[in-house]
């Protein structure tokens, strides 16, 4: 008796898993896929307030692997190449030998692991909500969102993937043996660099670069904006602010009554300044030790 009742109650709860299956209704159903169209975002400054390489620096330092006397150095020499306010070859130069010496010697897992860290600390909340937006209205569409930036890969890869977009672009450090040995594998991903990734990835994905849109807070991402089809200035520079509207491009503005909101540390002007401080703050520390 007690198996027929166990049978029973069995086969109401299949019933009853078969009528709610057959009553399912997707109440966000995933969008159509446009498999021909992408977004791409810069990142310091446009997806968020400040410069994300000072944010994980100032994080590798609250974990003693980056001293607080070479953040300060690093600080500054920012700063001073944001009032020379010029990018030229010797300074680019300096910073591919020099932009992640910080890090050499240390396994790739262990900061791809800190990466993750240091984005919910100190990151997270820097997002720009409007141009997070920006994005997941690219994401609704069906179209892939990729970050294009200076930053190391593994920190562009981390913010993409806590923000749910497609994937990054970003500056690649050599590695041995899982180890980076201080060096970049090419140059850093700045200017014109970028719009070659961006037309590179456009091959490979077989998108249509007329169809895809960018967005950049600087004249200096010029290159990635001209090579699609619909650019966009976010929280825009003088020079970007005069060039988007000449040209009839959208402005996007979330800063507090149009001021340029300053975390910490000035973000870089473009990812000139972002080599030039790395490098000024490295020689300074050098020059400091000897």
């Amino acid at each position: 008796m007690r198996r027929l009742w166990q049978r029973a109650r069995n086969e109401d709860h299949v019933s009853a898993g078969k009528v709610a299956a057959e009553a399912a209704a997707e109440t966000n159903p995933l969008p159509e896929p446009d498999p021909t169209a992408a977004a791409f975002f810069d990142v310091d400054n446009t997806m968020m307030r400040g410069a994300s390489i000072y944010y994980f620096a100032r994080g590798l330092a609250a974990r003693k692997l980056f001293t607080m006397r070479d953040l300060a150095m690093f600080a500054w020499g920012q700063t001073l190449f944001r009032l020379r306010g010029s990018e030229n070859a010797d300074h680019i130069h300096s910073a591919r030998e020099a932009a992640l010496t910080f890090v050499a010697g240390q396994k790739v897992s262990s900061l791809v692991h800190l990466s993750e860290e240091i984005y919910d600390e100190m990151m997270a909340d820097r997002i720009w909500n409007g141009t997070r937006s920006l994005a997941f209205q690219h994401l609704d569409s069906g179209q892939q969102v990729w970050l294009v930036t200076a930053t190391p890969i593994e920190v562009a890869r981390t913010i993409a993937r806590r923000l749910g977009l497609t994937g990054a672009l970003g500056t690649v450090a050599e590695t041995r043996d899982g180890v980076y040995t201080g060096r970049l594998v090419g140059n850093l991903l700045h200017g014109p660099a970028k719009a070659e990734a961006v037309r590179a990835l456009a091959e490979r994905e077989g998108l249509d670069l007329s169809r895809c849109s960018a967005y950049s807070d600087s004249i200096n991402d010029l290159p990635m904006l001209t090579a699609v089809g619909h650019p966009n200035a976010v929280n825009p520079d003088s020079e970007l602010r005069e060039h988007a509207k000449a040209n009839d491009w959208p402005i996007h503005d979330f800063r507090t009554g149009r001021k340029v909101t300053m975390v910490a540390l000035p973000a870089a002007a473009g990812a000139g300044a972002l080599a030039g401080g790395v490098a000024a703050g490295i020689a300074l520390r050098k020059h400091y030790r000897a």
